[in-house]
């Protein structure tokens, strides 16, 4: 059997190890190995943190099992009101034998590779990067509003604005801001940051500029470049992994504010709710209400 270990995002040590040496391959690690990488049938053994989407989670289910050796183990697990309470029947779908237990909250599932799994490629297909003819754009299931326009995304896109200069769109998906933004004919130099990397893979086939650079980098987390930037755009996230974390916000404008130069502008939208003007009043030095709609609110910072 083939030595190979994977792992997929990070589960509790408690009910799944993981050997040190295993190939970490979730698209949200930054530095991973792509899951769609290995080559199949060279692990032995696999650690899946499943995700909560369920054309999401069938995709990482299949690419692990045509990934794995016959016989290989397959470990699967998650929170029962995340996705857990379906993964038994969701192996069992592919044709795996399962060991199903329940222990903190979490569902765990055990079983090993069949000789012959059933229906792998049409979940492959159905969760893999793809062109949505409504959305004419590339995307996937698990990035961010994957398969609609974000409203509030439409909200901070209907504003009028001509952007020049270099810029920054955090947190930038599938490229519905950036295409915005590259509109401007001023705009010399763009960056898009992701923490996804399927998000950036999506957003190179949707924009094709020559002024466009990509990122994939968490912002809570140091480095944070460019630097010296005109201008930023973003839709910031509050959620990680189904969870409200207004940290994340906090982090986006904390790093907003980094990048721009003095006299450099942030453009974001956020819910009427989230309190952003008093994140964005202790970083800049002007802060300016632009638009109110659809439960969202357009606000400009200037550094």
């Amino acid at each position: 059997m083939p030595p190979l270990e994977a792992v997929y995002g990070r589960s509790p040590a408690a009910l799944a190890t993981v050997t040190a040496s295993a190939i970490q391959t979730s698209p949200l690690i930054v530095g991973s190995t792509p899951l769609e990488a290995l080559e199949d049938g060279s692990v032995a053994r696999m650690v899946i943190a499943a995700p909560p989407g369920t054309v999401e989670r069938r995709y990482v289910l299949a690419r692990a099992l045509r990934a794995l050796a016959p016989a290989g183990e397959l470990v699967a697990l998650a929170p029962k009101d995340m996705g857990g309470s379906r993964l038994g029947a969701e192996l069992k779908a592919f044709g795996c034998a399962v060991v199903e237990t329940a222990k903190r909250h979490q569902r765990l599932c055990r079983c090993v590779r069949p000789v012959e799994p059933i229906g792998l490629e049409a979940a492959i297909v159905a969760g893999g990067l793809q062109r949505l003819a409504a959305l004419g754009l590339w995307t996937q299931p698990g990035v961010f509003s994957w398969n609609r326009l974000d409203p509030g995304s439409a909200v901070l896109v209907a504003q009028p604005w001509t952007p020049s200069g270099a810029g920054v769109d955090l947190g930038c998906g599938v490229g519905v801001l950036a295409r915005a933004v590259l509109a401007s004919a001023g705009v010399t130099e763009l960056t898009l940051i992701d923490l996804d990397r399927r998000a950036l893979d999506a957003a190179r086939r949707n924009l094709d500029d020559p002024r466009l650079q990509f990122l994939q980098h968490d912002l809570r987390r140091a480095p944070r470049r460019p630097r010296d930037l005109d201008f930023a755009i973003m839709n910031p996230p509050f959620h990680d992994g189904g969870a409200q974390d207004r940290q994340l916000g906090q982090a986006f404008v904390a790093t907003a504010a980094d990048m721009l130069k003095p006299g450099g502008v942030l453009r974001l939208v956020a819910n009427v709710a989230l309190p952003y003007e008093t994140l964005l009043a202790a970083r800049f030095a002007k802060v300016t209400p632009l638009a109110r709609a659809e439960g969202y609110k357009v606000l400009e910072a200037w550094a």
